[in-house]
């Protein structure tokens, strides 16, 4: 077994995160270079859990803008983050990954439903374990389910795949000179506002004392190298550091 920094993980994927350049729905060579990733530190031993969001098929918090019940909007939401699951659930075992999908709502046909202890059991028979639906309730996000799953599975860190490279201090999509930090305490990100998670989840971090990566996704071998202990993307823990 590779000489691991990380051996329990939960990674948060949004949603857009799939939908790939086409900015909705699932791109299918996206998900599949996702799951060759995941592939990979799986046959490392890594015990993996994912956190999926579902922004690329519906977001609830826009939709209740335009005058649909929040939690009617929010419920929507959570089954598009099943859509996402049975996706990568596909993909994955295509490429002979045992993985389970469970969902924070009952659908018996679709998947198992959050059992703590059965989601432990399968990560230590290193199955890929799929968690939809968020928390299973409204006015909750996909980042704070990340966080409360992360802490009940006894996850060692929480890595977050995104379209760049780590955290910056203006949006380097739209500011070719923002800049990225390095490391940051919780207690930064929450003063200075950055979007790393939302402040529910940041803060249930920071009181669990659970590091956060925010890393490139679309870089091949990112996570590998993250659980083999090279420093990438952006490190948001409780000590107080320079950036």
């Amino acid at each position: 077994m590779a000489d691991l920094k990380y051996r329990r993980i939960l990674l948060k994927l949004s949603g857009e995160v799939l939908a790939g350049e086409q900015g909705f729905g699932i791109d299918p060579i996206v998900v599949g270079r996702v799951a060759d990733q995941i592939q990979e530190v799986n046959a490392l031993g890594v015990e993996l859990a994912i956190v999926i969001g579902g922004g690329n098929i519906f977001r609830g918090l826009a939709a209740a803008a335009t005058g649909i019940e929040r939690s009617s909007a929010d419920y929507m939401g959570m089954l598009a983050t099943v859509m996402n699951a049975l996706a990568l659930q596909s993909v994955l075992e295509a490429k002979g990954v045992l993985t389970r999908v469970q969902s924070a709502i009952e659908m018996r046909q679709l998947a198992e439903p959050y059992i703590r202890r059965r989601a432990i059991r399968h990560l230590e028979k290193k199955r890929v374990v799929i968690l939809a639906c968020g928390t299973g309730n409204p006015y909750f996000s996909t980042d704070t389910a990340a966080a409360l799953r992360a802490m009940e599975i006894g996850a060692e860190v929480i890595l977050k795949g995104t379209k760049v490279d780590g955290v910056y201090d203006r949006d380097p999509m739209k500011d070719r000179s923002a800049t990225m930090f390095s490391r940051l305490t919780f207690f930064e990100v929450i003063e200075k506002r950055l979007a790393v998670m939302d402040s529910t989840a940041v803060t249930l971090c920071m009181e669990n004392r659970l590091p956060i990566i925010v890393f490139n996704l679309k870089e091949r071998d990112n996570i590998k190298r993250i659980v083999c202990g090279e420093a990438l993307g952006t490190v948001v823990e409780g000590d107080r550091v320079r950036a």
